[in-house]
């Protein structure tokens, strides 16, 4: 779907500019002092250390990104490769992930800036404005600044502006040559000083610092996450991510080193200093080296860091959001583009109030920082473990990019990530806490408000794209007991369209039926050759049409028993039974094969003569949202991927409704229809009539294919019900029916 939704206008630079926008400046200026006051001098190697395992992880990445190009990140990953409820809870997490990292760099930015603004102010009046020094004027600036990317993000959807990285970059090299004479100056024994005790608060101080300033490489994700706008995308993500995390790792340990000998003076302890300033510890050690030049530098570097990892941040998030809302795991509104702008001005407008509430509740940098580096490992050490699903349940052409050394950079990178996140929430549990809060809201949310809406969209996605169902790891059954050889064709038809052509599998049932329970076949072998004509038959339709079936021969006295047995035997996802004519007595045989398995049933009533392959139009009858719409949505895509039918949802209101009401169900309709034919080939119909039955009945005299729902009380109580009965004994049309198992 991502081609309607963006033109892929960036290339390789604009990728890379929006991972460098995202990592580099904006974590090591708040989080250093963080760092500092956690491990002391080994600050270096916990910088370097996240460096190493980001770029473990950006192999991961860079292989989905590359295999799955489109705009949503982890979250399409795990859509992909686990399900849509595991997708979900990954996309509701990384959303608000993206939305901590903003509020860090959004306090950050707003930090910067209150600190320039009384610079000048005291240069120029000789004294501060004490409003601008206090949390509040932070917390201002960061909802300012906030809404002002906002509105930019209604009529851009880009990096976000070479020039202030090339600007921040330029500034961090200035800041490094400086601090690099600084440390030459420095003897020998001054510079081991320095860096002595290297590890004052032993192992766990270097992992809780790692946990803290894991955000700083936060950034090379969010290519992935904006994967669909980028041209090219099977070499330009990986590249654009390789370049951008190897200019962020160069540039922070060099930066931490130079900070390390400045920072503190003979005799200072560094973690003191870390806990007393440590926001502005970065700013006193620039200032040691580089006097005025090097206190403005930092605040330039500062206010041009945390603004561009604000903005990509908040334009990672919105094309999470949105790419969710198509799924409808968000409101479907979200998902919607602005007709004038071409952009998702309501996902973007979503995430920047979840933003702004966020900047109010956690006005804290550190708590924010922890947070997001938080969930950011949990989602890591998920998407290392989707690579390692991918590439096994992958074809090798369907991988562009392959990271080396599989499984064991994937492995490591689950081990230490998931490791450092415990470690992380155990140090920090009110970022644990506000991580489970989130999930627990998200959870509650689902199953209320999206998860319906949102399993149909997924079902209708899995029958029109096989490769996904193949991605997933299923192997689905649908078990086709086969009577009249001469039905052979069309019901042969329909399974292939039940069962994924790459996993799927179909299974041909003949039961012999006999009169008692032990019998001679040598007195009554016309059953026996009844049943190798009827396998043969349908084997040869099957063969027909590129289908390679399972064939099953059973011999029983009670032919329906045996079909309930072989399903539950088989664990049959689904079953397609034939119907010649329906009456009471079939009626009776097929609900109680219905209420006595756990697969969906589709019934299918047609001639001997009709053929799948040439449905072009299709008739759905709607009562409303249904417990059959999973099934119908997956069936519809499976057919229509077959046929390229038209679909037409109709809909029967009362004669007397009003027009609000008629205008309601018709919008009620169309968006079913959206939900069950993503491809937009379909039309809806809302008919006023008090003969719902008769109305069906007219419509589907000009359809080649009628699809009704069966009535479903409860798992073990479905019927045909009185309006599907009706329907199907006064109509010609071919008819499936379906009945949803599970």
């Amino acid at each position: 779907m991502d081609k309607h939704i963006h033109n892929r206008t960036m290339g390789l630079w604009g990728a890379t500019g929006l991972g460098v926008a995202a990592i580099v400046g904006g974590g090591i200026l708040v989080l250093a002092g963080v760092a500092f006051e956690a491990t002391g001098p080994s600050a270096v190697l916990a910088f370097g250390l996240n460096g190493l395992l980001a770029l473990l992880t950006a192999f991961s990445f860079a292989e989905m990104s590359a295999a799955f190009p489109e705009s949503g990140g982890t979250y399409v990953f795990s859509k992909k490769v686990l399900s849509i409820r595991a997708a979900f809870g990954v996309g509701w997490i990384i959303w608000f992930a993206s939305i901590l990292a903003a509020v860090l760099y959004a306090l950050g930015a707003g930090f910067f800036v209150s600190i320039a603004i009384n610079s000048i102010w005291e240069y120029y009046a000789g004294t501060q404005i004490a409003w601008v020094n206090t949390s509040s004027a932070t917390t201002f600036i960061a909802i300012v600044a906030s809404l002002v990317y906002t509105r930019v993000l209604f009529n851009k959807q880009s990096s976000g502006g070479n020039w202030i990285n090339f600007g921040k970059v330029a500034v961090f090299l200035i800041l490094i040559i400086g601090g690099g004479w600084y440390f030459a100056s420095e003897s020998v024994s001054e510079v081991i000083d320095d860096f002595t005790p290297f590890f004052p608060e032993g192992s766990f101080g270097i992992l809780q610092a790692m946990g803290y300033t894991f955000i700083a490489y936060h950034g090379f994700d969010l290519i992935s996450a904006v994967g669909g706008e980028v041209k090219d995308p099977e070499k330009n993500i990986p590249r654009a991510m390789f370049i951008s995390l190897i200019v962020a790792i160069v540039i922070y340990v060099l930066f931490m080193l130079v900070i390390t000998v400045a920072a503190v003076g003979p005799g200072e302890s560094l973690v003191e200093a870390g806990a007393n300033r440590p926001e502005e510890i970065v700013l006193h050690a620039a200032q040691i080296y580089m006097g005025a030049y090097g206190y403005w530098l930092v605040i330039i570097a500062g206010i041009l860091s945390m603004l561009s990892a604000l903005y990509a941040n908040l334009l990672g998030a919105s094309h999470i959001a949105f790419s969710m809302a198509r799924d409808r795991t968000l409101p479907r509104q979200m998902g919607e583009l602005d007709k004038g702008l071409g952009t998702p001005i309501k996902a973007v407008i979503v995430t920047s109030v979840v933003l702004v509430l966020t900047i109010i509740i956690v006005p804290d940098i550190a708590v924010a920082g922890a947070a997001s580096s938080l969930i950011f490992l949990i989602s890591f050490a998920l998407a290392h473990w989707i690579s390692i699903l991918s590439r096994k349940r992958s074809k090798p052409e369907d991988l562009p990019f392959k990271a080396p050394f599989f499984p064991v950079i994937p492995v490591v990178g689950i081990v230490t990530c998931m490791g450092i996140a415990i470690f992380e929430g155990i140090k920090v549990p009110l970022a644990g806490v506000i991580t489970v809060v989130w999930l627990v809201l998200g959870v509650v949310l689902y199953y209320i408000l999206f998860g319906r809406r949102a399993r149909v969209v997924d079902a209708s996605a899995e029958g029109y794209d096989p490769k996904l169902v193949s991605l997933r790891g299923k192997s689905p059954l649908v078990l086709v007991p086969i009577v009249n050889p001469s039905h052979a064709v069309p019901m042969v038809a329909v399974a292939s369209a039940l069962a994924p052509p790459i996993t799927g599998k179909v299974l041909l049932l003949s039961v012999v039926r006999t009169p008692e329970e032990e019998w001679d076949p040598e007195k009554h072998p016309e059953k026996l050759n009844n049943a190798q004509r009827v396998l043969k038959e349908s084997l040869s339709a099957s063969f027909g049409i590129g289908l390679n079936p399972e064939a099953l021969t059973t011999v029983s006295h009670e032919p329906w028993e045996e079909i309930v047995r072989v399903s539950r035997l088989h664990r049959c996802e689904s079953m397609l039974l034939g119907l010649t004519n329906l009456n009471e007595k079939s009626e009776e045989r097929i609900e109680y094969v219905m209420n006595r398995v756990d697969s969906d049933v589709v019934v299918l009533r047609t001639t001997d003569l009709w053929r799948l392959s040439e449905v072009k139009k299709i008739l759905v009858p709607v009562r409303g949202a249904g417990v059959q719409d999973e099934l119908l949505a997956r069936l519809l895509g499976s057919i229509c991927r077959k046929t390229n039918a038209e679909v037409t949802f109709l809909k029967i209101v009362p004669e007397d409704a009003t027009w609000q009401k008629t205008d309601k169900s018709r919008k009620a309709l169309f968006q079913i229809a959206e939900d069950q034919v993503p491809n937009g080939q379909f039309k809806v119909f809302v008919v006023k009539s008090n003969n719902v039955s008769d109305e069906i009945i007219s419509h589907a005299e000009e359809s080649d294919l009628m699809i009704v729902g069966l009535q479903r009380f409860g798992r073990r109580r479905k019927e045909f019900g009185k309006l599907p009965l009706y329907i199907a004994q006064q109509t010609k049309c071919p008819l499936l029916m379906i009945s949803r198992g599970r």
